[in-house]
């Protein structure tokens, strides 16, 4: 018998001792912070800013990232419930982070630094869409660890059966992997920007990566989206 489909069956947990559990999803989660540091020190030691600058500036995108996110999951996708339980908007640790609302939220981080320290928000974000683009990919490979937002049924050769899907999904039906078109399409952005950078030796024209992140990431965005299982009941009035 052909099988003509991939059956997904990776449990999201690394390992749990007790209570504690450590999931894919965290640690990838955290390496796109961890490994977009090492981005930006790298760019910040080839044009002479001081490294401090750059721990100031790490601080800002982890508070602004983190509390967009977990706000735009709660406002976005459940406001009712969250409204009621305003408690529970702090229980990160359970799941439901919203990417827009971490985008919205690490915008308005970037624009209160670049107003305290004195920075260009167009040269600031012509070099944090580089290690976001890297996040990105990282962040979308650990929705997959955690067999969700995925696309809906196919027959092509590639799809996935996420077994471990919410139940009242389908989740016997094979899937489009739409968080490995997105991981992808985000990879090679980032391939696409670094070398960019690195080719006009730290000197990219002002606002030139950052519009083209926006244009890159929005254009294959709106394409997968048309093959993405709506997430909540307002995606699908």
């Amino acid at each position: 018998m052909i099988i003509n489909y991939i059956r997904w069956d990776v449990d999201p947990e690394i390992f749990h001792i007790g209570s504690f559990v450590i999931r894919w999803y965290g640690v990838l989660f955290a390496s796109a912070f961890l490994i977009g540091y090492f981005i930006m020190q790298s760019m910040f030691k080839k044009e002479g800013i001081p490294l401090k600058t750059l721990d100031y500036l790490s601080t800002y995108m982890v508070v602004g990232t983190i509390a967009g996110a977990r706000l735009g999951h709660c406002l976005f996708y459940e406001p009712e419930y969250y409204l009621s339980n305003p408690l529970d908007i702090l229980k990160i640790w359970e799941g439901g982070l919203a990417s827009h609302g971490g985008a919205i939220g690490i915008l308005i981080a970037l624009y209160l630094f670049t107003r305290k320290y004195k920075f260009s928000f167009l040269w600031l974000m012509d070099r944090v869409v580089i290690g976001t683009a890297l996040g990105g990919f990282l962040i979308r490979m650990g929705n997959l660890m955690n067999s969700e937002i995925f696309g809906v049924p196919t027959e092509l050769p590639w799809g996935f059966e996420f077994v471990r899907a919410v139940e009242g999904t389908m989740r016997s039906d094979p899937r489009h992997p739409t968080q490995i078109y997105e991981a992808l399409s985000y990879l090679l952005i980032f391939i696409y920007l670094i070398t960019y950078y690195y080719r006009k030796k730290g000197k990219p024209e002002r606002g030139y990566l950052f519009g083209i992140f926006l244009i890159l990431l929005f254009t294959s965005r709106f394409f997968i989206e048309f093959l993405k299982v709506p997430q909540v009941g307002f995606e699908q009035s």
